[in-house]
């Protein structure tokens, strides 16, 4: 067997898909409490206010441009 093959027959064991899923399972989740603790840092009415990924990627950019702007007065 060639060397990409021996690695697909391992991808296709239930064993390497289950410590896959694991291991993306705790990916999504560290990036899932990076979001968390971002948006707990930004300002927003009313303060539990439900925001989507992207709607706090771009909250975060303006507030951080509006810092900045304090800053430089």
């Amino acid at each position: 067997l060639s060397r990409e093959e021996r690695r697909r027959r391992r991808r296709a064991t239930a064993k390497y898909r289950t410590a896959h899923a694991t291991r993306e399972r705790i990916r999504v989740e560290a990036f899932n409490v990076a979001f968390a603790e971002l948006r707990r840092l930004l300002p927003t009415l009313p303060p539990d206010k439900k925001l989507s990924k992207i709607e706090i990627l771009r909250l975060a950019i303006c507030y951080i441009s509006y810092l900045n702007h304090v800053l430089d007065v």
